[in-house]
């Protein structure tokens, strides 16, 4: 497998990932308590936010 290849698996995977986490915090967040959401979402919003400013071009 060339490097190339390998990087781009590496990519989708750790994209796949990044998903993953987020439904998981997502459903955990509908099962907490109403209180805790705001902040949630928030420490949520800054992780996807993060992620989005890894992309390239941007």
């Amino acid at each position: 497998m060339s490097d190339f290849t390998q990087d781009a698996n590496t990519q989708i995977n750790s994209e796949v990932n990044l998903v993953e986490e987020v439904k998981i915090e997502l459903s955990e967040i509908d099962n907490s308590d109403l209180t805790e959401h705001a902040a949630r979402f928030e420490a949520l919003h800054g992780k996807l936010q993060e992620a989005l400013n890894t992309i390239d071009g941007l």
